[in-house]
C-alpha cells in the first residue's frame, strides 16, 4: 500500500457496516490505523445511513475501482469465502460504480472521527 500511495496514487475505502459491529468489523476497526499509516484513506458508513432506494452496482458484491477505468468485482459464498473475482471494463458499469463511490464517500465518516 505504501509503495502505491508513495507513487502518487490515491487509495480510498468506504466500509459500509452494520451496527452494532460483528467481531470481524471490530477487528477491522482496530487495525485500520495500519492502513491509514500506509496512505490509505478509510471512511465508515453505517447501513442505516444509506440513502433510501440506493441500488448497489454489480449485484451488491464488493468492488474496487482502479484509475476510474477498471473495476474488480469480488465474489463470495454465503459464508464469506472467496469464490473468485472478475475484471469489468464496461463503461456504463464503471460509471455507475464511480457515481456510487462518490456519493458514499461524501456521506461516510473519516476513520479518525468514526466512533462505533
Amino acid at each position: 500500500m505504501k509503495r502505491v500511495t508513495d507513487s502518487g496514487k490515491t487509495v480510498r475505502r468506504v466500509r459500509i457496516v452494520t451496527e452494532p459491529h460483528s467481531s470481524y468489523i471490530q477487528w477491522e476497526y482496530a487495525t485500520t490505523n495500519v492502513n491509514e499509516e500506509a496512505g490509505e484513506s478509510i471512511r465508515w458508513l453505517p447501513r442505516h445511513k444509506l440513502p433510501e432506494g440506493l441500488h448497489f452496482p454489480v449485484n451488491g458484491n464488493d468492488w474496487w475501482l482502479f484509475d476510474d477505468q477498471l473495476l474488480a468485482v469480488g465474489h463470495f459464498d454465503d459464508d464469506g469465502r472467496v469464490l473468485g473475482s472478475e475484471i469489468v471494463e464496461a463503461p456504463n458499469v464503471v460509471a455507475e460504480c464511480i457515481r456510487v463511490r462518490d456519493l458514499l464517500w461524501s456521506l461516510a465518516t473519516p476513520h479518525r472521527e468514526y466512533k462505533p
